[in-house]
């Protein structure tokens, strides 16, 4: 972990007159599995949406992968998403698909493969969810933790180096959130990805994190380890913690 893949300077956007995230700056190492923490409306879901181009930052850099995101054009934009895995809150699933055409389907856009090697590659991203045997089952047919790990196995597929987690266990049992929890830190441990984890889950943030920063009016509050913000004095990080 001694190279930077993530850098954020001087981050600034606004919605109107509301300011949503206040000079944020951010460097994250190759690698490292970093948690932003912050309760709902802290910013946290506009620096991610800034991140990987679905809004338009204000003033700063969004350094990816040595590019600049803020400076670069559609093109440049869409082939460096190809480097990126996301999972949404939802999964984000097409709900009109089985479970194999939806991991399919991030491959049609890609290199020529037979469907022996489509085959293959589906139900590897599977196994490595734990869930081989829903194959072809429809999106509707799973549950909440189930269309989550579908919807990691996909964005896996494509073996990014750079994954993006949004709420990972929102909406789920406390069971079912440290299984995927725990799949985020296995994908992390096998294939090295680097990877920023959008949450409120505190529990998640222990289980997953080699690093935390914690934020809070749309500016970054606190950052350390687990164990360290957990011994914080300032009382909008002990919030998270008692």
């Amino acid at each position: 972990m001694d190279s930077t893949v993530i850098e954020i300077e001087h981050l600034k956007k606004s919605f109107g007159t509301k300011r949503v995230l206040n000079d944020i700056n951010l460097q994250v190492k190759k690698g490292e599995n970093l948690t932003i923490l912050g309760k709902s409306g802290s910013g946290k879901s506009v620096l991610i949406k800034c991140l990987v181009g679905l809004l338009e930052a204000d003033k700063g850099k969004i350094g990816i992968l040595d590019k600049n995101i803020i400076d670069i054009d559609e093109n440049e934009l869409n082939e460096l998403r190809k480097r990126i895995g996301f999972l949404f809150q939802s999964g984000a699933l097409y709900d009109s698909l089985t479970v194999r055409e939806n991991l399919e389907f991030p491959l049609r856009n890609s290199p020529a493969k037979s469907e022996n090697e489509l085959n293959t590659l589906v139900l590897e991203a599977l196994q490595n969810v734990d869930l081989k045997e829903a194959i072809d089952k429809m999106p509707s047919e799973l549950s909440g933790g189930m269309r989550k790990r579908v919807g990691l196995a996909r964005s896996l597929i494509l073996k990014p180096e750079i994954m993006f987690y949004d709420e990972p266990t929102t909406g789920l049992d406390p069971i079912t959130s440290k299984e995927i929890s725990r799949l985020i830190l296995d994908v992390q441990k096998k294939y090295n990805t680097t990877s920023i984890i959008i949450t409120h889950d505190v529990e998640c943030a222990r289980i997953t994190s080699n690093r935390i920063v914690v934020m809070d009016g749309g500016v970054f509050i606190a950052e350390g380890t687990f164990k360290e913000l957990a011994r914080s004095e300032n009382k909008n990080v002990k919030a998270f913690f008692e």
